[in-house]
């Protein structure tokens, strides 16, 4: 094998002709200088397209390649500009990196992969570049892979939710698509406008042939699949609906403390004050001493007790499937309408008008759960990617990680 092929494979570079090498004792770093394959000069940087010359730029320039042992390489090559009938004058296009980029495609490729499988403290210094130049890095690789596959093809059950990603009520609009398991789209904002975007992305036709759709009962994603997909059924994740009885269940539970202290019954009201996390949690997860807890509950206050069994019930509701879980909904309904305690009379108007969204989780078994678990992800994803003052940088972080868009590393693949 010949010195040149030697050099290009120690690079990671293809299409690329090696001249020479050199040691740059003033940037401490081997200096390679190459040049393009014959089949690959004069190209648009943008599309790739053949062009004739317009100048020779700005002389020769530098790209930062992956390290070679302890010392840093670079690439030096002339950078001339070609014109593009398309995007007009452009500096062409090498085969070793990316257009707009000071670092080779294989150092990209391996800061991409760090990022995704590290820490940002051990990217930047593994790399010795700064975190921001990590998530420009990010950028790029994202889009160049995001342009080779059609993340919105074949979507049918999809999942919709917003996560917050910055303080000052920042949040990001994400869709997962749940028969994969992946994401696939997502936007700064949360709103009928944000998500009408990710429609106007997908089109009419893709549209068309989503079915469901599992989101909670916020009114701006429930009004922006109606307008935009009326065929899909929207189901309404059954988290959301059992924390709207445990969120009606504290509110009875602070009432009746309320009139236990002020009724002169301090002993009661301690007991009920202290019963906020048996109340709370599921009766497999109960302690023995929160046993007891419900027990003096259903003693001292059947008012209370009542409240509890229907949040219970309508938890319930949703272990069940299918049939018997719809008519158990409605003996539910039927039950709550009629207890006579105003935060679960209000609670079954609540879940009346979301019935036909409730109805259809419990006969589907879809769920927001995979778009939750998705989006604690992100969140874990907002911390390692602290210091990109951009939304657009972490949904590239988040596409490579969650959306399948990470490149392997240079010569694994």
């Amino acid at each position: 094998m010949q010195m040149g092929r030697v050099w290009a494979r120690l690079l990671g570079v293809e299409h690329t002709v090696v001249e020479a090498v050199c040691f740059d004792e003033q940037a401490d770093s081997i200096v390679v200088s190459v040049r393009p394959a014959r089949g690959r000069r004069r190209r648009c940087g943008i599309c790739g397209r053949r062009c004739p010359g317009f100048d020779q730029g700005e002389g020769r320039r530098r790209w930062r390649a992956l390290d070679l042992g302890t010392v840093q390489a670079l690439l030096e090559a002339d950078a001339p500009r070609v014109r593009c009938r398309h995007h007009g004058v452009v500096v062409a296009s090498v085969p070793w990196a990316r257009h707009g980029a000071g670092f080779t495609r294989s150092f990209e490729d391996t800061a991409a992969w760090l990022a995704v499988h590290t820490s940002r403290v051990a990217v930047a210094e593994l790399l010795r570049v700064a975190w921001r130049t990590v998530g420009r890095i990010l950028t790029r690789v994202a889009e160049e892979a995001d342009q080779g596959v059609d993340r919105l093809a074949g979507l049918r059950r999809i999942g919709i939710d917003e996560v917050s990603h910055r303080k000052g009520h920042r949040y990001l609009t994400v869709v997962v698509d749940h028969d994969t398991g992946r994401l696939v789209w997502a936007a700064p904002g949360h709103d009928e406008a944000t998500l009408g975007r990710f429609f106007d992305a997908l089109g009419e036709q893709r549209s068309a042939q989503l079915s469901l759709v599992s989101a909670d009962a916020a009114a701006w994603i429930a009004n922006a699949v109606a307008a935009r997909c009326p065929q899909a059924v929207l189901c309404l994740d059954p988290f959301h609906v059992v924390r709207w009885a445990t969120d009606a269940l504290d509110e009875v539970r602070r009432q009746t403390w309320n009139a236990a202290r002020r009724g002169g019954q301090p002993a009661l009201a301690r007991e009920l004050k202290g019963a906020r996390f048996a109340l709370w949690k599921n009766p497999e997860h109960l302690t023995v001493r929160q046993h007891g807890t419900l027990a003096r509950v259903a003693q001292v206050n059947r008012h209370l007790y009542k409240a509890y069994l229907l949040k219970e019930e309508l938890r319930l509701v949703f272990k069940l499937k299918g049939a018997r879980a719809v008519a158990l909904l409605d003996a539910w309904l039927v039950w709550a309408r009629r207890c006579r305690i105003p935060a679960f009379v209000k609670l079954a108007r609540s879940v009346t008008d979301h019935r036909a969204g409730i109805q259809a989780t419990l006969l589907s078994g879809l769920s927001n759960g995979l778009v939750e678990s998705i989006n604690t992800k992100l969140r874990l994803l907002t911390r390692i990617a602290f210091g990109f003052h951009s939304p657009d940088t972490l949904i590239s972080l988040a596409m490579l990680t969650l959306g399948g868009l990470c490149p392997p590393l240079p010569g694994r693949a």
